[in-house]
């Protein structure tokens, strides 16, 4: 039964580790619109902070937009059509 326990004990301490870790590295959440090639994809992405969450959220919508590396670095180069994020 001890050792049930402390397994039950080491279980909940290692969960509410990994939840306070990962809500302290998703500071910002960034979600963006992206027109490129006459379509369009929104995207949501999460990180540190505000610049890493936007590359993110766009390098996601560009890979749904593009094909090939050249259209992607075109798309990657486009302004986003709108950008909210919160921290």
């Amino acid at each position: 039964m001890a050792r049930l326990v402390a397994g039950l004990m080491l279980g909940a301490v290692f969960i509410a580790a990994m939840f306070f870790a990962t809500q302290r590295e998703s500071a910002v959440q960034c979600e963006l619109c992206m027109e490129f090639g006459g379509r369009t994809a929104c995207r949501t992405a999460s990180a540190v902070d505000r610049d890493a969450a936007v590359r993110g959220a766009i390098t996601s919508a560009c890979a749904v937009l593009s094909s090939g590396v050249t259209q992607g670095l075109e798309c990657d180069r486009t302004r986003p059509r709108s950008l909210s994020c919160s921290e």
